[in-house]
């Protein structure tokens, strides 16, 4: 019997599903902090070109091989690729699911600080102040109690479908995201000190662009930001109706997630250097005291001395941050649990929660060795196996599918002008440029 796949119900709950895997950590926590230690205004316009030039042809090639294929990411990619080479295509996929889990283990770590860091405020405001400093501390008890709660969240969501958890969730979640982000900037923007970081963040200095570790940055942040390289994408490719207006629906998506990761640094930025004006350290050598961890050190302390009002923004703002760690989270998990569904025949309900499980073990892992395992595992997933993945999806669309890709078969009479010029970029430009970058990285590594 075959099995009845569930789907999206509307281009929007597609659209803001796909957008809020995109929008997640990496914009809101990692794209700051990163445009803020590779120059600020110079990191942000490279970012734009590597987004434009590789990131986003690489969200299109993943939707679109999901969406042809209507399989979960191990089973297409085994399809697409069996006409030139069987089975790599299905080991390709199961290293893009093995992506998938490392990038949860790390990603509820994270999304547990941004949870507790919520809490803290309240705390504060109830006159629990060894509660507040517990949750705002970063310990590893910490980690133990709040890595679990995040990954309930998100099985929580996962277990009730496609329609009813995933596009019901992201249809609420980000437009309150959203609300939250832009009266956040404007109270920020409005503090001593603010227009300094907003100069900083928005003139860009030329004579940085062309370093090598920006752009490896610029690249690295930007497959991360839209979640492409672990499957997520494919998945939920998999699960709107075939055929349907690809281009019009990556390009929604990633407009959304550079607009959301340019307001997250309108944000952030020029809260850091509100938080210099006010006497906090923020900057050594012209490089972010603490690097990732500084919003949990530096922007607590400048918000707890605004008052009340600075414990409410405090709220908001971590409250933002784990909304966009849930909305990116949901479709990392879907990968592996499309995967038991279909080819393990395993119920949703026992799928998400033996991935939970899985993902679980890794991040406890992680907490164990935190020193040694967290960095290395970040740079592994967004130097490596994304890009890598990504690579292998311009080949994959350009050269081994042959059966049914429109983008292959560009000499039919039924392609437009159009489909023939974005096809040959993915064919030839994609793969010859982004091999060009990673030539770089071994070489500045």
């Amino acid at each position: 019997m075959t099995l009845k796949r569930d789907s999206f119900h509307s281009r929007l709950g597609f659209v803001l599903a796909a957008a809020g895997s995109a929008i997640g950590l990496g914009n809101i926590w990692a794209f700051p902090t990163q445009a803020a230690n590779n120059g600020g205004g110079a990191f942000l316009f490279v970012y734009l070109i590597v987004t434009l030039l590789f990131a986003l042809p690489a969200l299109y090639a993943e939707i679109y091989i999901g969406n042809q294929a209507q399989k979960n990411p191990v089973r297409a990619l085994q399809d697409v690729c069996k006409d030139s080479i069987p089975n790599f295509g299905k080991y390709a996929g199961i290293i893009g699911l093995g992506g998938a889990i490392l990038m949860l283990s790390f990603y509820t770590i994270v999304a547990g600080w941004m949870l507790a860091n919520a809490l803290a405020p309240l705390a504060q405001l109830f006159s629990l102040s060894d509660i507040s400093q517990w949750l705002s501390t970063s310990s590893t008890a910490r980690n133990l109690v709040f890595t679990p709660i995040f990954s309930l969240l998100g099985a929580a969501i996962i277990h009730q479908g496609i329609n009813s958890g995933i596009e019901k969730w992201s249809t609420r979640l980000m437009p309150l995201l959203f609300i939250m982000l832009v009266a956040l900037i404007v109270y920020i923007l409005q503090q001593p000190g603010a227009m300094q970081g907003l100069e900083v963040y928005l003139i860009p200095d030329f004579t940085q662009v062309m370093e090598p570790s920006l752009i490896v940055s610029a690249m690295g942040q930007a497959f991360f930001s839209m979640s492409v390289g672990v499957g997520g994408m494919m998945v939920y490719g998999s699960y709107m109706k075939k055929d349907q207006d690809i281009g019009k629906l990556v390009f929604s998506i990633a407009s959304v997630d550079m607009l959301i990761a340019f307001m997250a640094g309108l944000l952030i930025i020029p809260a850091l250097f509100v938080a210099q004006h006010a006497g906090f350290e923020v900057f050594s050598d012209e490089k972010l005291i603490g690097e990732g961890q500084l919003i949990f050190s530096i922007l607590p302390q400048l918000f707890s001395s605004m008052g009340t009002i600075g414990l409410v923004v405090s709220f908001a703002f971590f409250s933002l941050l784990s909304i966009a760690a849930l909305t990116s989270t949901i479709s990392s998990i879907e990968v592996p649990v499309s995967y038991l569904v279909e080819e393990k025949s395993k119920s949703r309900i026992s799928a998400t929660w033996i991935v939970s499980l899985v993902v679980l073990s890794a991040s406890l892992l992680i907490i164990a060795f935190f020193d040694t395992l967290f960095g290395l595992v970040i740079q592994v997933l967004t130097t490596i196996i994304q890009p890598l993945s990504c690579l292998f999806y311009f080949i994959v669309v350009g050269w081994l599918w042959k059966r049914g890709n429109k983008l292959a078969n560009m000499n039919t009479e039924n392609n437009s002008t159009s489909l023939k010029i974005w096809g040959n970029y993915l064919r030839y430009c994609c793969p010859v440029l982004l091999t060009i970058v990673f030539v770089n990285v071994a070489i500045l590594n």
